[in-house]
Order: structure tokens, then sequence, then C-alpha cells
């Protein structure tokens, strides 16, 4: 018999995974967190966020030196000391081009280390670092790792229906909260920025611990061994997991680490 399956991994998604939607990080979950480190294992940021967003749980975390993947997996840092280890870019032209035609949402691109340039402003808190407002004509210039659409006064169930809408070829989109809309280059998803820190570190997929509560967590949670959606996750979220762990509020992140850790 070979010996019981342990992870040599752990990837975690941040929001509604390690912080709440207010960025509150509960101290069960530093603890948990911290017993992974002890072990020796590498914990791997793998976030929507970018990377501006993503350093400030890394630091609050005070993880080791570690890979994560960032923007949906169209950049990988290695951090401390900062590295860019991967930046995928498109041409977000033909994407934003369709975008304006069939909504009026805001339109953001991320300058990676920097922050944003946006077609007007988002809601306060929702972007780190600068923002610089441009024109359409100039947000669509040059080539871009991600095109956010953001619409603060949208509904719900119909911009879920904006992608379709869209009808987008040679990306990758994933649907955020609150009428949010990730606009990714063609391939590019977590998993595949977690290949990049699984080729690192030496570690197969199938010893992953993998744990998302997103609809962009989906290819991560199919592609990790033990893929682990959040409790309250949506349903096509729950379908990718090999696992379901509580609710969040409830305590699900470290109930599920504490299982290895």
């Amino acid at each position: 018999m070979g010996s019981p399956w342990r992870p040599k991994l752990v990837a975690l998604d941040i929001d509604g995974t390690l912080v709440d939607f207010d960025g509150v990080l509960p101290g069960s979950v530093r603890v948990a967190v911290q017993r992974i480190i002890d072990a020796g294992v590498p914990v791997v940021m793998s976030t929507g966020r970018s990377w501006m967003a993503t350093q400030v749980i890394v630091e609050a975390l005070e993880l080791p030196p570690a890979i994560h993947v960032c923007s949906n997996g169209a950049v990988v840092v290695d951090y401390p000391p900062f590295e860019l280890v991967r930046h995928i870019t498109f041409d977000p032209a033909p994407v934003i081009d369709r975008v304006v035609e069939v909504t009026n949402a805001i339109i953001a691109v991320e300058e990676v280390g920097l922050g944003y340039r946006v077609s007007a402003a988002f809601p306060d808190g929702e972007l780190y670092g600068h923002t610089v407002h441009e024109s359409i004509e100039e947000l669509r210039s040059r080539p871009v790792s991600r095109v956010i659409v953001r619409d603060p006064d949208g509904d719900d169930a119909e911009f879920k229906d904006l992608a379709q809408r869209l009808g987008l070829h040679g990306v990758s989109y994933f649907v955020g909260w609150k009428c949010w809309l990730d606009i990714a280059p063609e391939g590019v998803d977590k998993a595949a920025g977690l290949e990049v820190a699984c080729e690192r570190y030496g570690v197969a997929p199938s010893d992953v611990l993998a744990l998302g509560d997103g609809h962009n967590d989906i290819e991560m949670l199919r592609w990790a061994g033990r893929g682990v959606a959040m409790g309250g996750a949506p349903a096509e979220v729950l379908a990718a997991a090999d696992h379901v762990t509580g609710y969040f509020a409830e305590g699900g992140t470290a109930e599920e680490l504490s299982r290895w850790f």
C-alpha cells in the first residue's frame, strides 16, 4: 500500500477563502496557514487580484519566499524579493471594442506593479495601486495582462449573461462578484499559473491542495489533486471540487487546512 496522501503544495484563493469581502483575515486562518509554513510546505496565493493587492495578504500572513499566481494566472511573481516570473499579455482592442458596443460598463486594464488605467472611476477600495484615467482609444492601444469590465449599477443576473453577449473569442474570461468580469489571455487561468509553481517546487498537480470559492477557481479545483470549494460557493464551483468545506464565516478554510496540518 502507498503512503497516505498529504499536500506538498497548498494553493489558496484570497477573497472569500482567506479574507472576507471586507478584507478581514480571521485569526483561525492565520494560525492554520502558519502550521503549513512550519511543516515546510509551500503556500502559494492563487488569485484574481493584481500583484499589488496580493502582496498585502502575503505580508499579512508573513509568508516565506514563494511563487504567487495573480491576475487569474496571467502574472506569476516570486516574492520576496520581487521577481516577475511570468507576464502574459494580449491585444485588448477587439475585446474593448466589443464591450463598448454592448454595455456602458467601466473598463480597466492592469499595469503590473503599478495599478490600472481606467475609463472612469471604480467604487472606492476596489482597485489597489495608482489609477490613471484614459480614453477608450488609449486603453485599447497596447498589450495588457487583463481587462476588467465593471458595472457598479448593474444587475447581477443580467451581468452574468454579458460574457455570452460579448461573444468573446481568443481570450479567457471569469465572472466575478458584483457585476465584475475579468478577461485574460487565451488559455490563461489559475491552473496554468500554478503549473509554474509546481515546476519550481518539483511538485505534481496530484499533490496540490487548492481552496477557492469563485468561478475563476473552477480550473484550479479540477486540476489539483484535492480541489476544495468553500461552502456557499456557486453551484458550478461546487461541482468542480473534490470536497466542499464549511462556509468561510463558519471557519471552513481553517477546517480544511487543519485536516492536513
